[in-house]
């Protein structure tokens, strides 16, 4: 199983009042790690003729804090596919210092895929299938 990984700053705007990552800034980082995924396989911009399978909804959201992230510097953001469906697809984060694979949060995101028109669910292209099946976990 492969993953995907993006790297990040934490800045000084981005920690609460105790000088820790604020929660809301992990589920950030997961998103802009989804969006560098995304472009990496060729999905980048908003082409719905090119890419029909853009066109998705976030049925939820899950984040858990393990270990909290202090101060300024970089952190990493490794993306995983959990499971592929027909019409829904999980993808798992987690939220790792730079130096040592140690988990600071765990993520998971779920969306499902949707005619654009109708908001109806469809099935995944085959396309996008068979990009993502690398990514899958055993």
């Amino acid at each position: 199983m492969r993953f995907h990984e993006s790297h990040f700053d934490v800045f000084f705007d981005d920690l609460d009042m105790f000088g820790i990552l604020h929660n809301a800034r992990y589920l950030l980082f997961m998103e802009r790690c989804m969006g560098q995924f995304w472009n990496k396989l060729g999905w980048g911009g908003f082409d719905g003729e090119r890419d029909p399978d853009q066109f998705h909804l976030v049925r939820l959201n899950q984040v858990e804090y393990l270990s909290p992230f202090e101060g300024v510097g970089p952190v990493r953001v490794r993306l995983q596919i959990e499971h592929l469906g027909t019409t829904s697809l999980v993808i798992g984060f987690q939220v790792m210092p730079m130096d040592e694979d140690r988990v600071l949060a765990l993520g998971r995101r779920v969306v499902v895929c949707v005619d654009p028109e109708t908001r109806n669910k469809r099935a995944w292209s085959s396309d996008f299938k068979q990009r993502l099946e690398p990514y899958l976990e055993a």
